[in-house]
């Protein structure tokens, strides 16, 4: 348990200082807000694959709160583990931000100002972690070992599928509060993102498991 954890927070820490990172290069680079999108695009799908192939041997490489609680109604990991998972996953995440501000010379504690809020930001997100479970879902059963490249692939095409860029990921987007930059959400923003992401993931679950005919019913028995 103490790697798959450490698995954990240094892989949703290595996410997150990439969205960050690569916001705040794109952004000093160039003053085109769509090739900056496209910067921070191509680092953090490709940083995914990365992290998938190497941390889900230990960990699993859930990387996201969503992906773990997922696991925990289909009853294929405890609740203490799952409760374990999101707490390092979003300490994590908060320490990505921090390196990345480091890294940058920039003031390691900050909150957003940029708003993003409105049904079409909230659909967004709801569409957003719907795909990506859908993803990771599907992916598990019929191509496990793509998997990495399907997840990578699929934020790719989510940043510019939707209008939110696809955080997807609650301990993300709390991270993401913590940065005035290029990827930012001011704080006010969180909870309505992560309740869409929240809807979106429970979805899926639940759509994805009838078409795959899966037992994953919300009553299912539970390991404690």
């Amino acid at each position: 348990m103490p790697r798959r954890l450490a698995a954990e927070a240094l892989g949703t820490m290595l996410l997150v200082a990439t969205v960050v990172g690569s916001g705040i290069m794109a952004e000093r680079l160039t003053g085109d807000i769509a090739l900056a999108l496209l910067g921070n695009t191509i680092a953090t799908g490709a940083m995914l694959v990365v992290l998938i192939s190497i941390f889900g041997p230990i960990s699993g490489a859930h990387l996201n709160p969503l992906v773990t609680a997922a696991f925990a109604l289909k009853g294929e990991t405890s609740l203490r583990e799952a409760a374990l998972y999101i707490a390092v996953q979003i300490a994590g995440a908060i320490l990505g931000t921090l390196i990345a501000h480091a890294m940058f010379e920039l003031p390691l504690l900050q909150l957003s100002l940029k708003a993003r809020s409105g049904q079409a930001q909230w659909l967004s997100e709801a569409v957003a972690t719907f795909g990506l479970l859908a993803t990771i879902l599907a992916g598990r059963r019929f191509a496990s070992a793509s998997l990495p490249v399907l997840v990578g692939l699929y934020i790719t095409a989510a940043y510019w599928l939707t209008a939110s860029t696809s955080f997807a990921n609650p301990a993300v987007t709390i991270a993401r509060a913590l940065s005035n930059s290029f990827s930012g959400i001011r704080p006010q923003d969180v909870a309505a993102f992560v309740a869409a992401q929240c809807c979106g993931a429970l979805i899926a679950l639940m759509l994805v498991g009838w078409l795959l005919h899966e037992d994953i019913a919300l009553n299912k028995d539970i390991p404690s």
